[in-house]
């Protein structure tokens, strides 16, 4: 980490920045005039999805399953004020049928995979830059079926509070979503899935993906901010 670089030099990097989540938090900061890097699993895929995002938005294809390939992938980038990880996907699996593959892919994604982006941008993240981890709420309320997903965003705070410590005075943070109404997951639900939440969260209303987005902001540049588990779901977690 180089002591000379500033807040401005900084580009702001989501890894999984394709679709969902992670795409609306990088149209922020194209909006906003800031240098964007996105990743997802083809190179085709992320040019093309940079171009519809437009600004100063480039694509970089990287699957984090493919661990010796992340280096090399993300040799391009210079200088990395906000670091995101929002790649993922979302496994169905459970002990008694349990597919080896997948929840090896998942484990890979979200743990080895991030780790191996911030080890491989180590030297060009900036002092005054931070990092923020996706989670998700299923860390607390897992049901049949998540076995993986829940496990590996509980694994996601801990990585939190490891980061925090090393990488100082780099910030490290994480954010956990429950349902988020709006994103292509959620939109594809029944509608009566989708209200029996509603009907339960103390604020009786749906969280919406630029919700999740301004309080990943909030955690992104707030200086005070560091080792936080920020649960964004309207108080669901409490009902």
């Amino acid at each position: 980490m180089t002591q000379q670089q500033t807040d401005g030099d900084g580009a702001v990097v989501v890894i999984g920045g394709t679709a969902g989540l992670g795409r609306d938090l990088a149209e922020y900061y194209a909006e906003r005039g800031r240098r964007v890097v996105i990743t997802g699993r083809s190179q085709e895929r992320a040019d093309k999805i940079a171009a519809e995002i437009g600004g100063n938005t480039s694509g970089i294809g990287l699957d984090l399953t493919k661990v010796e390939e992340i280096a090399p992938a993300l040799a391009p980038i210079g200088p990395v004020q906000y670091l995101v990880f929002t790649a993922f996907f979302r496994d169905r699996n459970t002990a008694k049928d349990f597919n080896i593959a997948n929840a090896r892919d998942l484990a890979t994604i979200k743990i080895v995979g991030y780790t191996e982006v911030v080890h491989a941008l180590y030297d060009r993240l900036l002092p005054t830059g931070s990092i923020l981890l996706y989670g998700g709420g299923l860390k607390d309320r897992p049901q049949v079926g998540t076995l993986t997903v829940s496990t590996t965003n509980a694994a996601v705070m801990g990585l939190t509070r490891a980061l925090a410590v090393e990488l100082a005075p780099i910030r490290v943070n994480a954010i956990h979503p429950g349902m988020v109404a709006d994103s292509p997951f959620w939109t594809n639900q029944p509608a009566e899935v989708r209200e029996a939440i509603r009907s339960r969260t103390p604020t009786k209303r749906f969280t919406t993906m630029r919700d999740v987005t301004t309080a990943a902001v909030f955690l992104l540049e707030h200086p005070a901010i560091n080792g936080v588990n920020l649960d964004v779901n309207g108080g669901a977690s409490l009902t």
